[in-house]
């Protein structure tokens, strides 16, 4: 291995631990059709049903908050072609841990696979499952109880279990044992929420345009818009696109990277813009955009009343437990592969790296993350870290684009099954937008992101004792 942040060899990005750790290897049974599924499903949240009044508050004229929408789709779009470059030149499973381990180095890569597995997937597992249990207890009132029923106090946070903790945690106990079980099974209830999840919504668009109680008068009007609220309105935009990536952490499952890699990314984004853009023009149709930001936490609740009328409230709620569930289902598959390729690596934990003889599936993995998880569901403190370190998800996916420069200008002569359309400039255009979203998140709001920046700067010291533990440093 190379010194630390020193780049590497291809050859050595793409060596395997020794066979003790990983005695059986992924199994390659995704086509293009399941990943563009994961990735429907990791971007499609909460997010597109509370980022738009946010949006409408910095972009308060319908077509200006629109073009913001259009022009982080086109943003996420190239970021895709990057991505389905660098997943084909290296077609290992891990994701930015694979791109920037080979560009940049180890350092780079763990701190990455670092930051995901504190706060990027499992701190966004722990919402979600906390979510659902809110969402539930409209239904089962004790669902969304969040009086204690044990507290252990601890040094900095307590354990507090309660009834909706409880809910939360079954939630990432089941999705987590459906996934351990196989890619069979795991696929099949991940294809069957991302279709109802897509399902719902386009049937919100559609009957909200044919049958819903609202009015083409709201395209028109709002205030002007100065350029530079309307650019700070791209932050949130692009927070709500984050997952369009998710494919390329389950490469080394997919049959034919070369050809269905591609595939998965560019139309599971393309998917994801085309319904983003619908969801915020039905929005509009439902409500004016001077009353979006009045709607700041529950827009597409307020928007379905509104369309639909009050007795539609229980049925969207039942509709958001699903698409909730979707999201943290692609999370529980996507995310261990990251972990799973860093202790294969010698940079994690060695029991991480071994792919159950009957599943084939990454289980320690999984397991690990379902625990963490879980902690951050009984501590409370997901909130806190996906705060900090959310800039930092623009920064490793911008970082990431940027490899794809590193690695043509280092191994020009490298086979690349697919090669970015509009390369240099839609790579550049993501890299030099996502750069100006994180500068812009550290100046607005330095407190927070300098908190982020300490939990990925925990990981330096973490690396080099994982780094030290490697049979080969001894």
């Amino acid at each position: 291995m190379p010194p630390s942040g020193a780049a590497e060899s291809p050859s050595a990005g793409d060596q395997l631990s020794p066979p003790e750790v990983a005695p059986t290897t992924l199994s390659r049974k995704l086509g293009a059709g399941d990943g563009a599924a994961i990735v429907v499903s990791n971007v499609i949240g909460s997010g597109i049903l509370i980022v738009p009044a946010f949006v409408a508050d910095l972009a308060p004229s319908p077509w200006a908050m629109l073009g913001v929408w259009l022009l982080g789709g086109a943003l996420a779009f190239a970021g895709a072609l990057g991505y389905a470059e660098l997943a084909t030149l290296r077609p290992r499973a891990g994701g930015e841990y694979v791109y920037l381990r080979a560009a940049y180095g180890p350092l780079a890569g763990f701190l990455t696979g670092w930051t995901s597995f504190v706060a990027g997937f499992s701190g966004a597992i722990a919402a979600g499952a906390v979510g659902i249990a809110g969402i539930l207890g409209r239904f089962l009132p004790f669902a969304a109880d969040s009086s204690p029923i044990y507290s252990l106090p601890l040094p900095f946070v307590s354990l507090t279990l309660s009834p909706q903790s409880v809910v939360a945690l079954c939630v990432i106990a089941a999705l987590s044992a459906v996934h351990s079980a196989g890619l069979g099974p795991g696929r099949m209830v991940q294809n069957v929420l991302a279709g109802a999840k897509v399902a719902v919504l386009a049937a919100v668009v559609a009957l909200g345009f044919s049958l819903g109680q609202g009015s083409s008068q709201n395209f028109s009007g709002g205030d002007a818009v100065a350029l530079g609220p309307w650019a700070l309105a791209l932050i949130p935009v692009m927070f709500s696109y984050s997952g369009w990536n998710a494919a390329a952490y389950v490469t080394e499952e997919i049959r034919d990277p070369g050809r269905n890699i591609p595939r998965a990314l560019l139309v599971g984004t393309a998917a994801v813009v085309l319904l983003y853009l619908a969801l915020n023009l039905v929005f509009l149709y439902a409500i004016p955009i001077g009353e979006f930001p009045g709607q700041a936490v529950r827009i597409g609740d307020a928007a379905v009343e509104r369309l639909f009328g009050a007795g539609a409230a229980s049925a969207w709620s039942a509709a958001s437990i699903v698409m909730i569930l979707a999201s943290i289902s692609a999370m529980v598959l996507a995310g261990p592969r990251v972990y799973y390729a860093m202790a294969r690596d010698g940079l994690f934990f060695k029991a991480v790296a071994r792919v159950h003889p009957r599943s084939r599936t990454p289980v320690f993995a999984i397991a690990a993350q379902a625990a963490w998880s879980g902690l951050l569901v009984l501590t409370g403190t997901f909130e806190q870290l996906i705060e900090y370190t959310g800039f930092a998800i623009v920064l490793f996916a911008g970082t990431a684009v940027l490899a794809v420069f590193v690695l043509r200008h280092r191994r020009p002569t490298d086979v690349r099954p697919f090669r970015t359309w509009g390369y240099p400039v839609a790579p550049l255009f993501f890299v030099v937008a996502s750069f100006l979203i994180v500068v812009n998140a550290i100046w607005e709001r330095p407190g927070t992101s300098g908190a982020g920046i300490l939990v990925i700067a925990l990981g330096v010291p973490l690396y080099f004792w994982m780094r030290g533990r490697r049979p080969d440093r001894r």
